[in-house]
């Protein structure tokens, strides 16, 4: 497992962006995929963006498709979403999560390391 920090998270304005941050730390020597997920109380975590190793494949849910861009740096050990366009509907919490399979899955029981989320709030 890696350890996994996200940050920059925050109050904004109903289109406006954001830039999260996730660093890893730990076993970073092994060929994570990373994922970002979301959630609101009373609600399932559910996935928003993924990315491989290589930055080849990336996935996004459907709902942040063409809004969200989901990148990351190995060197700096560090994976970014991205979030422009921002809408009410995208208040959450945001969570960083790192899977050690090779390909990039949407489900959260792929992912075995976590992060402590960020709050991300959009106001009307």
């Amino acid at each position: 497992q890696v350890q996994l920090v996200e940050s920059g998270g925050g109050l904004v304005q109903t289109g406006d962006s954001l830039r999260l941050s996730c660093v890893a730390s730990g076993r970073t020597s092994r060929s994570y995929v990373m994922g970002w997920f979301r959630q609101i109380p009373g609600k399932e975590r559910e996935f928003v963006a993924a990315i491989s190793w290589s930055g080849k494949s990336i996935d996004y849910a459907d709902s942040v498709k063409g809004r969200f861009a989901i990148s990351r740096d190995n060197a700096k050990n560090t994976v970014y979403l991205q979030m422009n366009s921002l809408k009410p509907e995208d208040t959450a919490v945001y969570y960083c999560a790192a899977s050690p399979k090779g390909v990039v899955f949407t489900t959260r029981g792929a992912y075995d390391s976590w992060g402590q989320g960020t709050q991300v709030t959009v106001s009307s």
